[in-house]
């Protein structure tokens, strides 16, 4: 389908005034035959074929967005979860993999690199015990490289003992990392439901159902919506629904058109367009800010649920026109360091915790970016991992917690980590204790579907 020069003209507006960009473009590589007995030669192989396929990955994102003129704010890539690669491997073994992903990712001048990773959502192989029990150190002595831990799925139920697990390896992580805030946990991710398509960190990983390769595009505007909604001061809901489809069609076109250019010229498959609206620190660039516009004093009062699944629906209402290739994650993001509005909202006392808890029941991710005192006990944290979980077993949907337990935090001081991973303002959680309940352990069964005779 042709742009017209007036497409043209909006998405030129669109870059210049509101913040539009292509957040991420993620390359998608399976390591599946990469496996080796010697961790060494499996580190080599990792190191060569990342290389390899993603030879030219940053010179061709940088030629797309010279000749679109759109803003690519990250190029990432994402492996196979590395726990698969398992053939007997210590601790020690897969940080000499993560450490490979690490060379890689140095050597191809990428932001990041996903797939630090293991799913135990049912139980675990010898390989995630070593994976997990290597993530703290993994995260503390690298720069680039990210984890997830996928503890929980609609069909599998709750692993506690995995809930329990993270909770301390989250603890570890911020510990390791005390002079810098706790920086680690900021790229480390417990999911629920966790998407193999995903090109957004810290949770990106390349499925085992996933091709040889793909490339992944995940849009963002959350500036263009915030227009798009001030703009319309006098429209009912229904009628402002209908103009945030609009601007999210006109938005997943673009993005979908610089994946496919990007995919042609690395002769890789075009994978999926993630269309969330994923914010920044930046004055303007704020999911919050859009929920304000539509007539809330601050994000976190009362109706906040209600205004962000409306946004959340519009925006994969408006994406799924525009495009067959829709996937990843794909709606309104709350990570709250990352959200300029998030932030003056908690300092605003508007936005807690709970609140937060309870818009994940209707975006995309979850508990996202948020500081925490360093003494929260990692049974609280389990806790709070548990309750996300259940909202996206339950609702079966995507949820995820990234939270950082900032070593000697106390609520009301503040962390920075820089860049798009912004500042957080410490917030409190519930001194009550979660403790005896996580330690029972076991799984959560997996909720009915169906009652058929």
């Amino acid at each position: 389908m042709p742009f017209s020069p007036q497409e043209i003209l909006e998405t030129i507006a669109m870059v210049d005034k509101y913040h539009f960009d292509v957040r991420t473009v993620t390359l998608g590589i399976s390591l599946l035959d990469c496996a080796h007995p010697n961790p060494d030669l499996a580190a080599e192989a990792i190191f060569n074929k990342i290389t390899t396929v993603g030879n030219n990955l940053v010179a061709t994102v940088r030629r797309a967005e010279k000749t679109y003129g759109v803003p690519i704010v990250n190029t990432r890539v994402a492996v196979t979860p590395i726990s698969l690669l398992d053939r007997g491997y210590t601790p020690d073994d897969f940080l000499k993999l993560a450490q490979a992903l690490e060379r890689a990712a140095q050597t191809l001048g990428i932001d990041f690199i996903g797939g630090f990773s293991a799913l135990v959502e049912k139980g675990y192989t010898h390989g995630d015990h070593a994976l997990l029990a290597a993530i703290p150190k993994t995260l503390a002595s690298t720069t680039k490289v990210c984890s997830s831990v996928n503890v929980a799925s609609t069909k599998a139920g709750i692993n506690m003992d995995a809930v329990l697990e993270m909770a301390n390896k989250i603890k570890e992580a911020a510990e390791l990392t005390r002079e810098q805030g706790g920086l680690a946990c900021a790229k480390l991710v417990v999911f629920a439901n966790a998407p193999e398509d995903n090109p957004f960190m810290a949770g990106s990983f390349h499925g085992v159902g996933e091709s040889e390769a793909a490339i992944k595009i995940g849009i963002s505007g959350p500036g263009v919506v915030r227009a798009t909604v001030e703009r319309c001061p006098d429209l009912n809901l229904g009628d402002l629904a209908e103009e945030i489809k609009r601007v999210a069609f006109k938005i997943t076109r673009v993005g979908e058109l610089i994946g496919r250019k990007v995919s042609a010229a690395l002769g890789v498959p075009f994978g999926i367009v993630d269309l969330s609206l994923a914010p920044t620190p930046a004055p303007g660039d704020s999911v919050a800010n859009i929920l304000e516009g539509m007539g809330l004093e601050r994000c976190g009062a009362h109706g906040t649920v209600a205004a962000l699944a409306m946004l959340n629906d519009a925006v994969k209402k408006g994406g799924a026109m525009a495009s067959s290739s829709i996937g990843g994650l794909s709606g309104a993001f709350i990570p709250v360091s990352e959200d300029r509005g998030m932030i003056d909202a908690v300092e605003a006392g508007a936005l807690t915790i709970n609140k937060l808890e309870a818009m994940t029941a209707v975006c995309s991710v979850g508990l996202d970016m948020i500081a925490i005192p360093g003494d929260t006990p990692a049974e609280t944290i389990a806790g709070i991992i548990a309750d996300e979980m259940a909202i996206g077993v339950i609702n079966k949907k995507t949820t995820a917690v990234r939270l950082i337990p900032v070593p000697g935090g106390k609520i009301g001081e503040k962390v920075s980590f820089g860049g798009l991973l912004g500042e957080a303002p410490i917030m409190p959680v519930n001194t009550f204790s979660s403790a005896a309940f996580v330690r029972r352990g076991g799984r959560i069964p997996a909720p009915l579907q169906a009652l058929n005779n």
